[in-house]
């Protein structure tokens, strides 16, 4: 009888000390990662484009044997060029929220995208590791894209004074068109008898506003008493959401 005892307080204190071993001591399964979707965030897509200014929409399922410990996103640029008012882009975060800290969880969140970065294609990581230590990764691959674009643009390269040039290009602006802003001036030409110098701005509302891809046509008048010389255009349109794009041209005026 002591002996049975004996055996059974043996087995009790067994289960007891395996009861309280840490996750470390036990052998799980990495986690598991599914389901993963990356979008642009107004509209939750799951397509793997997203807009500079706007939000990315980013989600996935994640099953542990062993309880999650943290979940790390990575965002980084295929060797974007750069460029003038544009500022290179590397996200890195690392949730611990508390309802991710558990065996099965559906990760959603939306990450804000900058509205000077780089367009282009951007690698995507997420990373989850469990209180064991196991650690899964998942990746892919994101389109950054302006929500303003300007293509196919024309313009008359040289214009008599006196007479109007013809300029045309198409937008393209995801959330519609605010106003689009015309600056001509001139690179350092000095006026002569009777000549005035010229600063042409115009703001181009009608016929553009609201709209999210649109032709731009007009014709814009050189004033008869214009200086000839080189003069830089810059064509400005920005959309509802105060995002910006510049088109810069040159256009060379021509004595009558």
């Amino acid at each position: 009888m002591k002996k049975l005892r004996h055996v059974w307080l043996l087995s009790i204190l067994g289960l007891t000390l395996f009861s309280c071993q840490d996750d470390e001591d036990v052998n799980f399964d990495s986690p598991v990662i599914s389901e993963f979707k990356f979008g642009e965030g107004g509209t939750h897509e799951t397509d793997g484009t997203a807009f500079r200014g706007s939000d990315l929409h980013l989600e996935a399922s994640i099953m542990a044997e062993s309880t999650v410990a943290s979940v790390t996103v990575t965002i980084h640029g295929h060797d974007l060029e750069v460029g003038e008012g544009e500022e290179e882009w590397d996200f890195s975060q690392t949730y611990t929220d508390d309802k991710y800290l558990v065996k099965n969880a559906t990760f959603h969140e939306h990450i804000d995208i900058p509205s000077n970065v780089p367009v282009g294609e951007y690698h995507v990581t997420m990373e989850v590791t469990d209180k064991s230590g196991k650690i899964s990764e998942v990746e892919g691959h994101l389109e950054v894209m302006s929500p303003v674009t300007i293509s196919d643009f024309g313009m008359d390269e040289t214009i008599a004074r006196g007479s109007d040039f013809h300029v045309e290009f198409m937008i393209n602006a995801v959330h519609g068109i605010h106003q689009i802003t015309v600056d001509i001036h001139a690179h350092g030409i000095t006026p002569g008898a009777g000549e005035v110098e010229w600063d042409f701005e115009e703001v181009f509302e009608e016929g553009y506003h609201g709209l999210n891809e649109v032709e731009f046509h007009e014709h814009i008048d050189v004033p008869s008493t214009a200086p000839a010389g080189e003069y830089h255009v810059t064509f400005i349109v920005e959309d509802e959401d105060g995002n910006t794009i510049e088109y810069e041209s040159h256009i060379d005026v021509k004595e009558s």
